[in-house]
């Protein structure tokens, strides 16, 4: 019993400092049904509203392609959301 205390007692620390993904990582957020311009904006525009400074977005592509523009402004959205959560 003491053998089990002391394991759970030196795991603590490990446990407490251990970090959880965030729900919308690309890799975590399925858009397979959705066309590869779509799937870029989103990447783009959920790295932008993570990001401190500044924003990743192709401004040619976002005026051009509706898609892309579409994907950037629901992946701003979402991750703007979940930013602080």
């Amino acid at each position: 019993m003491f053998k089990y205390a002391c394991l759970f007692v030196a795991a603590m620390p490990i446990i407490g400092c251990s970090t959880t993904q965030n729900q919308t990582d690309k890799s975590q957020v399925n858009l397979a049904g959705y066309p590869p311009a779509f799937q870029d904006g989103y990447a783009d525009g959920c790295n932008s509203a993570r990001r401190a400074i500044g924003k990743i977005r192709d401004e040619k592509r976002f005026e051009a392609d509706s898609m892309y523009a579409s994907g950037w402004r629901d992946g701003f959205d979402i991750c703007s959301e979940t930013k602080y959560e």
